[in-house]
């Protein structure tokens, strides 16, 4: 929940992360980070650049969903870490320089320079962010800077949860089980990792099974079929169907594992692009909530969470590998 309090020439808006400290001053710090969240809903920020000490410099870009950027830059005032950041805001082009407001349409007695102070506090292991936007001109273009903090503050909520985490939910009565991942990598990557019979099998499954690809016919109406093989030497195989494949952005098949025949589930898995990273949204239907309590008892969250570990490293490996080149 959010608290905003608006007075002549300055905006405070007060929210609670459910977050340790350090995790939301990252988010603050990091230019890797400010790329997933900074701006509002629909906007992303494809620039960050930040000499982050006393008396450096920052240049931000915001992207509108019309291709639009608005760049931004100022100057660190004052940073005590995991306590404060106070820093100057001025309006920019891509080059670092400041423009007055009317060069992005905005109209009103716009300062050339506002003041952002962040304050950070630790409430029993969660943060409670207090921001204030001083100089800010009141009428419509303040009321759009609070509504932009705002949804900027939702998806850095949303980015701090589920950051380098799988979150799995299965509702009590309902025959389903959704789980969403983020990936450090852009969506064409992680989707293809999805679909190369050479890459599936160094992340599908927990690592203590060795997976082949028997089959994989990757369009509407083709089928799949992969066997595991333990230590041990023995065999698990799982097979579906396709039912669509729309590149990059979702993939629905059946799943059936094998060894309990007649038991079918119906995947789909979701590719959200954000920012540079990749938001991945799996849903399992299954024929029962009986069917769906099952698996779970049979282990599924817990191959789950290791599988989903084992693809966050194979593309993380794979970023690596690019940035070396």
């Amino acid at each position: 929940m959010a608290t905003t309090i608006k007075n002549k020439d300055e905006l405070t808006i007060t929210r609670l992360f459910d977050a340790p400290r350090e995790a939301v001053w990252k988010a603050w710090t990091s230019t890797e980070f400010l790329k997933k969240w900074w701006g509002p809903k629909l906007f992303t920020a494809p620039v960050i650049k930040s000499d982050l000490r006393v008396g450096g410099k920052y240049l931000y870009c915001m992207r509108g969903p019309d291709g639009k950027d608005y760049w931004s830059t100022g100057v660190y005032r004052d940073i005590v870490p995991l306590e404060r950041l106070v820093m100057t805001d001025s309006f920019a082009d891509e080059n670092g320089n400041v423009v007055p407001a009317s060069h992005y349409g905005m109209t009103g007695d716009w300062p050339a320079a506002l003041l952002v102070t962040v304050l950070f506090e630790e409430i029993n292991g969660r943060t409670k962010v207090t921001l204030l936007h001083e100089g800010l001109p009141a009428g419509m273009m303040r009321e759009m800077t609070e509504t932009g903090w705002s949804e900027s503050f939702d998806k850095l909520a949303e980015s701090i949860a589920t950051s380098g985490r799988t979150v799995i939910r299965a509702e009590r009565g309902k025959p389903e089980v959704v789980m969403t991942r983020v990936f450090d990598a852009p969506r064409d990557q992680v989707f293809r990792a999805h679909l190369d019979p050479d890459l599936i099998p160094q992340w599908w499954g927990p690592e203590r099974y060795t997976t082949v690809i028997d089959k994989m016919d990757a369009r509407p109406g083709g089928s799949w079929r992969f066997v595991q093989t333990d230590a041990a030497g023995n065999s698990y195989a799982f097979h579906g169907v396709y039912h669509d494949v729309l590149s990059p952005e979702r993939i629905v098949d059946t799943f059936e594992f094998e060894g309990t025949p007649g038991h079918v589930s119906l995947e789909t898995a979701t590719f959200e692009e954000t920012g540079n990273r990749t938001k991945v949204t799996y849903r399992s239907v299954f024929q029962s909530v009986e069917d769906r309590d099952e698996m779970i008892r049979e282990g599924m969250e817990e191959g789950a969470l290791e599988t989903m570990d084992r693809l966050a490293g194979l593309l993380g490996r794979s970023k690596a590998e690019k940035k070396a080149a």
